[in-house]
């Protein structure tokens, strides 16, 4: 009797590393079918969607396209506004993974078109231990893309594959060109799917807030050094941009968006050891809840020696050392001491 191969879904954007995905998965046997989500109604949406098409016909593979506009204008871009509103920086990736990836585009995959497993072109490692998954580091140490993935489960991992994670970036483009996909001269996407130059976050922010104009406070003295036009194109830790003439580099310390403040103060005012976490997500249940671990308050830092006290819906984290910029809204994230497995996460409170 025949085998029946394995159904492979790829999350397919027309880039690099989601094409590359597909073959890889392809020459492994799977039974390979590509999957776009349509994100927002623009020339970029459409783009992306013909990049995927073209990348599935030249692997002579099925391709769906699968309309998740409503859902990611009230998941992402509606908590992309209203977190500058709060005086907060978000982290829409990771709201995108959780809610769409990993959400309306996994569910299609599932129960729409049957797949075995949901792949993606994100750099990690999925391993299972006794009945349990874990995301381990991918091989391309400059590829940490645990960061990203800290909202997903035990479901969503279940049925997940990372094709990429023992690849190098350099080896993925490289086999792109061996293979002659579309793609292979393709540029890094942007982080902000929504937001395509020329316009900016300021000005995409600025056009639905207006211009409000507030105060440059100093945290330590109270000291008026200026005015701006309005606290949500500010993030905590920022330098350049502030437009202040001060006999010292200001750097934006906290933001009080009820009153638009914005207060400043010296690089040194700009560290801290406390935080919280809250609406924190287990990727599992970890043995203790009181332990020391690595953890990350951004994507590009590396990762420092925390002392973590998890409880119902969010978490404690105390730093060893000092840690600056320590910014409302942004993730952070929980890695074990050991193997930088991937524990958690939740979104800062200072």
């Amino acid at each position: 009797m025949e085998s029946i191969s394995k159904k492979a879904v790829v999350a397919m954007s027309g880039g690099v590393d989601s094409s590359v995905t597909a073959l890889i998965l392809q020459q492994q046997g799977y039974e390979v079918i590509g999957l776009t989500g349509r994100m927002v109604n623009s020339p970029s949406a459409d783009a992306v969607v013909n990049n995927a098409k073209r990348v599935a016909d030249k692997l002579a593979i099925k391709h769906y396209s699968c309309d998740v506009t409503a859902k990611f204008n009230d998941k992402v871009v509606d908590y992309f506004i209203n977190s500058y509103r709060s005086g907060k920086t978000p982290n829409p990736c990771i709201i995108c993974n959780q809610f769409i990836k990993w959400g309306a585009l996994f569910d299609y995959a599932v129960e729409e078109l049957k797949a075995d497993v949901f792949a993606t072109g994100h750099y990690a490692d999925i391993r299972c231990n006794d009945g349990i998954y874990k995301l381990y580091p991918a091989k391309d140490e400059h590829k940490d893309q645990l960061y990203f993935l800290y909202r997903l489960g035990q479901k969503q991992l279940a049925k997940t594959i990372f094709p990429l994670y023992h690849y190098d970036k350099s080896e993925v483009k490289q086999m792109a060109v061996d293979f002659d996909l579309p793609p292979k001269d393709a540029k890094e996407s942007q982080d902000i799917c929504f937001i395509q130059k020329p316009m900016t976050t300021k000005k995409f922010l600025s056009d639905r807030f207006g211009l409000e104009r507030g105060d440059f406070i100093d945290i330590l003295t109270g000291k008026k050094w200026g005015e701006h036009q309005g606290c949500y194109q500010y993030t905590i830790g920022q330098r350049k941009g502030i437009g202040i003439a001060a006999p010292y580099a200001l750097y934006v310390i906290d933001i009080d968006a009820e009153k638009n403040i914005v207060y400043v103060g010296r690089e040194e005012d700009n560290y801290r050891k406390n935080l919280k976490l809250t609406d924190i997500n287990l990727t599992y249940k970890p043995v203790r809840q009181e332990f020391d671990a690595l953890v990350k308050i951004r994507y590009n830092m590396e990762h420092k020696k925390a002392h973590v006290r998890i409880f119902e819906d969010f978490a404690d984290i105390e730093f060893y050392e000092p840690v600056n910029s320590v910014t409302n809204g942004q993730s952070g994230v929980i890695y074990d001491i050991e193997d930088k497995h991937l524990i958690g996460g939740g979104f800062v409170v200072r």
